[in-house]
Formats: C-alpha cells, structure tokens, sequence
C-alpha cells in the first residue's frame, strides 16, 4: 500500500463546480492523514465542507456506507459529519483520472495526534460507546468490505515473503531477527473466531476523535466502518491512546495504566456498551490490545523490507526502511509491555465492565 502524497494544494475547479454551494470556493489541505487527501473549502458565503479525494484502496462504493452510516448515527443523536450531495444528487465524482472525490458536512472541533491526560481518554472511550450502541442495530449490508484486515496469518505470510525476496536488503538481519521474536509470539495469542462480528469504526487512532473543549464531540474518517471483532476495534483503539510516547521514541514507549483505565472506565460506564457485550468479549480486550500491537510489528517489520505503506520523515530517516523498522521496534516494545502488564490490565479491564467486583 502507498501514501497519498498531495499534488495539489486546493481542490481542482473541475470538482468544486459539481458542488453548487461551493463553485469557486477557497481551500487548503486539511489535517495529518496519510491515506486520502483532504481539504477545507469555504464557499463565497462563508459556508464549510471537507472535501476528499479518496485513495485507490478506497471502492466509490463506499461512500455510499458512509451515506448510510451518518444517517443512522444522525437518527440516534450523534454528532458526526454527512456527505454532501452533488448538484445532480451523486455521493461523489471522479476527475479526468477516474479517481474519487467527494464533500461532507464540515463539524467543528480540534483532532489531536496524541492524548496528554487520562480524562480525555476516558472521554474518547464513553464516546466510542455511545458509536457501538447507536450501530449495535444497523442492519445493512455493508457495500465495501476490507477483507483480511487483521489477518494475521496474511501479516505474517508477507513478512516471511519479504524477508525471502530481500536477501540483500540493508536492513534484512535486523528485520530477520525482529520476525523470528514475532513469530514465536504469534503462536502464543489467543484467536477470536469464536466472537461475533459488531459494526465497529475500524480506525481508531486518536486522532479520528474529534474534541470540543475537554469533549468527545464526534468520530471522523469512517471509510473503515464495517463489521469486526469488538475486541480488535478497541485494542487498536488503546494501543493508539495509551501509549504516551507515541511512535517517536521506541525505547519510551509504554501502556500507560492510568490512561487504560480511565478508557475502559469511560466505555463501560456508558450503560448501554456493558449490555451490548458478552462476557467473552470484555474478557478478551487485553488480548485484542496484545494482537494488535504484534500485528502492526509484523506489518510494519514488512515495509522495512519493501519500501513501502509509510510516508517517511526525510529529516529523521535516510529512507522509508529505516522509519518502518523503528515503528516495528515501536509496536514490538509496546507489546511486550502489555504481555508484561496484562494481569493488571485483565483486572481493570474486568473491574470496569462488571465482570468482576
């Protein structure tokens, strides 16, 4: 998988004139995200969108999920962005290189990349909550689906094929060395066959949470909605909101307990999320946590080797290996830590789900 890399610094005119509302309007890049690229436009009047154009591992099929999605958050009282329709009623249009571009409604409110104190992750998790309960009964099909997204076997498989097509790679023993410890830990994790599938975000980095003031206010970037395993969603969801060095420190990188807890203190005492849940799945989030920290080392282990996914910081890495590798070693760390920590964990986690008094 690629990056978007922005070639462009406004939306084309070409797209903006299938939006009435906004033909010659003003725009800038929007935002730190690494797949579709995205723009503020503000029309003559004053008026707000985000406009999108979509990566290509993005089918237009899925705007039409987005569509259905906002419109059933929207019916249960959440906040969340819609899709604005063209002049002619379309989800979206595509430019003269047949890729996709579509407008939402613009909300305001701050995205941050990095939580600084535990009440914040207790109000992302109450409003990651009140998303699952307002979805536990959407019932449509889901028109673009992601197939084998935490797949893990597929992960593995591509790293055993990158160490195999590299032999010569600058990086290969380190890399070689990293999957061998990868490896012997995969065949130690739980599996969650056996779980139901839920509507869930899919992406939940901390900053697709949208602020106001100290408040959760509303989830962007849900190209990713669609079924999943709960315990997944919400273990990519603390792996992003605990660990207080982020991904720039690999050697400072830890599960931070007290975000832990206020999170899942924050999800649970939304009185609607305990009953949504089975047992098994509240007994199974420090698990999720555990898979998805070793799932992004063995894909990120990967793209040392391949060159590719990430978008590299030139002034910190002399090319994409190198800044792949160090996130592996990142996720790696991480995952030792929660491995180190999950007793305590398991207790909160259980403590604040009501599955233990």
């Amino acid at each position: 998988m690629t990056t978007t890399v922005l070639d462009f610094a406004t939306v084309p005119d070409a797209i903006l004139e299938h939006y009435a509302d906004f033909r010659g309007a003003c725009s800038r890049p929007l935002g730190t995200g690494l797949i579709n690229a995205t723009f503020l436009v503000q029309s003559p009047r004053g008026d707000k969108a985000v406009f999108q154009r979509l990566h290509a591992i993005f089918a237009a099929s899925v705007n039409e999920d987005i569509d259905e999605v906002t419109a059933h958050l929207a019916s249960r009282g959440l906040a969340t962005t819609r899709l604005i329709r063209t002049a002619t009623g379309a989800r979206f249009v595509e430019d003269e290189a047949g890729r996709v571009w579509r407008a939402l409604t613009f909300v305001e409110g701050e995205c941050v990349d990095r939580l600084t104190c535990a009440a914040q992750a207790s109000e992302a998790a109450a409003l990651v909550a009140r998303f699952h309960a307002a979805l536990g009964d959407f019932a449509r099909p889901f028109a673009h689906a992601r197939e084998g997204v935490h797949d893990l076997g597929r992960h593995l498989d591509t790293l055993r094929r990158a160490i195999a097509a590299h032999p010569g790679h600058r990086l290969r023993s380190e890399v070689e060395r990293l999957a061998g410890e990868i490896f012997e830990a995969a065949e130690a994790l739980s599996g969650f066959d056996g779980l139901p599938l839920r509507v869930c975000h899919g992406d939940l980095k901390i900053s697709n949470v949208m602020f106001r003031g100290a408040r959760a206010h509303c989830l962007v970037d849900l190209d990713t909605v669609g079924l999943q395993r709960w315990p997944l969603e919400m273990g990519d969801a603390l792996r992003s909101w605990c660990n207080r060095a982020g991904e720039d420190d690999p050697e400072a990188v830890a599960l931070d307990e007290a975000f832990f807890a206020a999170a899942v203190e924050g999800y649970f005492g939304w009185e609607e999320a305990r009953g949504l849940l089975s047992a098994e799945e509240k007994g199974a989030l420090v698990d999720g946590l555990a898979f998805i920290c070793l799932e992004l080392t063995s894909r990120f282990a990967a793209d040392a080797l391949n060159e590719s996914y990430f978008g590299f910081d030139a002034r910190r890495f002399v090319a994409a290996g190198e800044h792949n590798l160090f996130r592996a070693r990142g996720q790696w760390r991480l995952f030792q830590d929660v491995r180190q920590k999950r007793g305590r964990l398991e207790r909160l986690a259980a403590r604040a789900s009501g599955l233990s008094a």
